[in-house]
C-alpha cells in the first residue's frame, strides 16, 4: 500500500479512531503507520501493559543497545541484519516522542521539524550561498552555526556539551577535540609518544608502591593518551577496540575449533604452549 494521506500522524486523533485506521491498513507500512502502532501500545485503553510501564529513562538503555547494534551490522556488512537494526532504531525517537506527546511536552512532528531546520541551517554551504571546499571547511561551518544556535546558552567551558552518558573511549576523544580548538594541543605525534611513555612510567612505579586507587588512574592516563594519539591520527578509539575485539573473538572460536585437530575436546584440555600455537596459526589464516 503506498503512503495514505488519511493516515498521516495528526496528535490530537482520538486513540480509537487509530485503531479503527488500522485495521485497514496492511503492508508495506510506511512512518505514519509506526507513529500510530505506538501510540496504541501507550494506550491506557487496551494498550500493551509492558510499553505502559516504561518512561523516559527505563526506555534509554534500549536506544543506546539499538545504535550499538546498528553500528554491529554495519561492522559486519551483513546488509539485512541492518535493514532490521535500523527499524528497531527508528523506533526508539518514536517511542521517546509518544511518551513526551503524553506529558504535553513535544510530539514526533516538532521533533521531524527541528532536526530538518538544524540540518538546513548548519549547511548554508548547500542551502544558501557561503563557500565550503572541503570536509575542514564544512566543520568549521558546522561549529559556527551551532555556537550561533546556542546564542546565551554558550557553554562556559570550551569543554561542555559532551554527554556523561557516551562511552568513555568516545568521551575522551570529544573532550579532546574541543580542549584541542582552544590551542591546548600537543605539537606533534612525539610529544604525544614521550607522555605515553611517561605515563607507563607512573604506572609502573603504582604498581609497586600504590593502593588499587592510585594504580587504576594511573591506568586511565595512558588510556586517556592513547586516545589522544588516535585522535591526532584519524583513527576513532571506540571504532578501533570494537574492531580489534571482533578479530580477538574470530580468533578465539578459531583456536576452539582448531583445538580438535589435537585430539582434544575443548581448549581446556590443551596446554598453554598448545594454545600458543593455535593462536599463532589464527593470525595467519
Amino acid at each position: 500500500m503506498l503512503f495514505n494521506p488519511s493516515l498521516s500522524y495528526d496528535p490530537s486523533t482520538p486513540n480509537n479512531e487509530l485503531e479503527n485506521k488500522m485495521k485497514n491498513v496492511a503492508p508495506p507500512y510506511n512512518i505514519n503507520d509506526l507513529i500510530k502502532v505506538m501510540a496504541k501500545l501507550r494506550d491506557p485503553d487496551g494498550g500493551c501493559p509492558w510499553d505502559l510501564e516504561q518512561d523516559f529513562k527505563s526506555i534509554a538503555p534500549y536506544t543506546i543497545e539499538e545504535a550499538y547494534e546498528v553500528a554491529d551490522a554495519i561492522e559486519r556488512s551483513d546488509m539485512a541484519n541492518l535493514r532490521e537494526e535500523l527499524g528497531d532504531l527508528l523506533l526508539q525517537p518514536i517511542y521517546h516522542a509518544q511518551m513526551a506527546r503524553e506529558a504535553g511536552e513535544f510530539d514526533i512532528n516538532d521533533v521531524i521539524n527541528d532536526i530538518t531546520a538544524k540540518m538546513i541551517h548548519r549547511h548554508p554551504h548547500v542551502f544558501e550561498d557561503t563557500a565550503a571546499n572541503t570536509a575542514d571547511d564544512v566543520n568549521k561551518l558546522w561549529d559556527e552555526r551551532k555556537a550561533l544556535e546556542k546564542g546565551e546558552n554558550t557553554p562556559k567551558s570550551a569543554i561542555d556539551g559532551v554527554p556523561k552518558s557516551f562511552p568513555a573511549l568516545l568521551r575522551a576523544q570529544k573532550l579532546q577535540k574541543k580542549a584541542a580548538q582552544t590551542g591546548f594541543e600537543w605539537d606533534n605525534l612525539e610529544d604525544v609518544l614521550d607522555k605515553l611513555q611517561e605515563e607507563i612510567g607512573e604506572l609502573k612505579v603504582a604498581l609497586k608502591n600504590d593502593t588499587i586507587k592510585e594504580q587504576e588512574e594511573e591506568f586511565g592516563d595512558i588510556l586517556f593518551v592513547l586516545v589522544n594519539f588516535a585522535r591526532k591520527i584519524g583513527i576513532n578509539s571506540e571504532t578501533a577496540l570494537r574492531k580489534c575485539n571482533a578479530k580477538f573473538e574470530s580468533r578465539f572460536k578459531g583456536m576452539e575449533d582448531d583445538v580438535k585437530k589435537l585430539d582434544l575436546k575443548t581448549l581446556n584440555d590443551a596446554s598453554l604452549d598448545q594454545m600458543i600455537q593455535l593462536w599463532n596459526d589464527q593470525k595467519i589464516k
